[in-house]
């Protein structure tokens, strides 16, 4: 925290503008030590961008936008300097080393973030909000990782701790003082309170779901026989041709991945090779790859030749999709349960994307307040504290004394408390900021 740190914010590559990011106590100076712009330190105004030109000694570097950012009115808190500069790999990186030689060191990734939690920024739940903002792949997971970033999240946890810490003092306060006559919350007032408390825990859980959704999208296999229109059906999904196709059964031998967005879910889907008896070892390979990709699956689109009388059983677990509708459906079918398509005459392919947004969101509006979604971390914290407050219910019911009701409080408190950084360490901190990208 006492070191200047410095970095490249803006993605590798060439583009018309870079973003060079300084921050921590000698930001300004390190900056201005390469900075020129004929006009003094005292005369750059704050939070306004200043025409100048970086130099390396006697040689200049780029024509550049520099502005200041002072403590503690900064993304980090600390003083921080942005310099803009054409975006070009070579004069970007130079620029950076020239800042490196001034005396900052690089940056770790995520440490700009992580500055700005630890000078009270932002907590815990948005600082993983910068991250989920960045990567978000459909307007519904950018509106939830917007609304995290804005303390939806944290206000929830915070009410949540309020209500831990009204149970807890009430409790200790009996523990501390028992000649005072305060008596803890008794019968079903203290229940009624540590009930509240689970059923937000409970509230808080049901969204992890969601949240896996949204972040890592849905793990979708297209599966079936070879010549059902599996390959087709990707490229319909996806808009463009991204799958070989042909008449020819066993085309596909590999797994082909592409994520897309239907009615605001991020969808993951995997084109896989047709299932059926061969002795060629290549097409055996893709098959068990199918398998595989199957069993990883959070939801399987079975497809069938609606034309063809039913060879198998349809996986009612998944969505059982009928192709080739043009050319007429078999009677077999009749009773199946199914969303009919035809690939060829991009036919049914709306009523398809409703069934599967449908079978992942629960309906095919339910998602649309998907506002607030826990990830992993949060609610592994909120299990641990779900089962202390259970652990508190059971010692009063059970007769216990205070102290037991009061340990599993404390316990309880701590575990919410991890959510937001309340109770932090350096393993959760390094877990949670190496995930970021280097400059942010």
């Amino acid at each position: 925290m006492t070191d200047t740190i410095a970095a490249i914010s803006t993605p590798f590559g060439e583009g018309a503008i870079a973003l060079l990011r300084l921050s921590g106590a000698q930001a300004v100076e390190f900056a201005m030590a390469i900075f020129r712009s004929g006009k003094p330190l005292a005369k750059l105004t704050p939070r306004m961008q200043h025409y100048g030109a970086v130099f390396d000694g006697k040689s200049k570097l780029d024509d550049v936008l520099l502005t200041i950012f002072r403590a503690p009115h900064s993304y980090t808190g600390e003083d921080v300097v942005e310099i803009a500069c054409h975006g070009g790999v070579l004069v970007t990186r130079r620029i950076l080393e020239a800042l490196l030689r001034a005396g900052a060191r690089p940056a770790e990734p995520g440490e700009f973030t992580q500055r700005a939690y630890l000078h009270h920024k932002m907590d815990l739940t948005q600082a993983e909000a910068v991250m989920d903002l960045i990567s978000a792949q459909t307007d519904l997971a950018l509106r939830a990782a917007s609304e995290q970033l804005q303390g939806r999240l944290g206000e929830h946890i915070r009410a949540l701790r309020e209500t831990i810490i009204e149970l807890l003092a009430n409790v200790e306060a009996f523990i501390d003082f028992p000649d005072e006559d305060i008596d803890p919350d008794t019968g079903e007032k203290l229940l009624t309170k540590l009930d509240a408390a689970r059923a937000e825990m409970d509230t808080l859980l049901a969204t992890a779901d969601r949240g896996k959704v949204l972040r890592e999208g849905v793990r979708t296999v297209i599966y079936g026989a070879p010549n059902v229109g599996k390959s087709s059906l990707l490229n319909l999904l996806l808009g463009h041709e991204r799958a070989i196709v042909s008449a020819r059964p066993g085309t596909t031998r590999d797994v082909i991945e592409e994520t897309i967005n239907l009615g605001g879910l991020p969808i993951r889907i995997i084109d896989t090779a047709g299932v059926r008896e061969s002795d060629d070892e290549i097409e055996r390979e893709g098959m068990k790859r199918t398998w595989q990709e199957l069993s990883r699956a959070d939801l399987a689109l079975h497809v069938f030749d609606a034309s063809q009388p039913p060879a198998e059983q349809a996986n009612g677990a998944g969505v059982t999709v009928l192709n080739k509708t043009d050319l007429g459906e078999h009677p077999g079918w009749g009773d199946v349960d199914a969303v009919r398509i035809s690939c060829l005459k991009g036919q049914g392919i709306d009523t398809l994307t409703e069934a599967i947004v449908a079978r992942v969101a629960g309906g095919a509006s339910a998602h649309r307040d998907w506002s607030l979604a826990i990830n992993a971390r949060h609610a592994d914290c909120l299990r641990r504290a779900r089962s202390y407050i259970d652990a508190a219910r059971i010692a009063f019911v059970d007769g216990m004394s205070s102290e037991f009701i009061a340990e599993e409080l404390r316990a309880a408190l701590d575990a919410v408390g991890e959510v937001v950084g309340k109770a932090d360490t350096e393993e959760i901190l390094g877990k949670i900021f190496s995930t970021f990208c280097i400059g942010k």
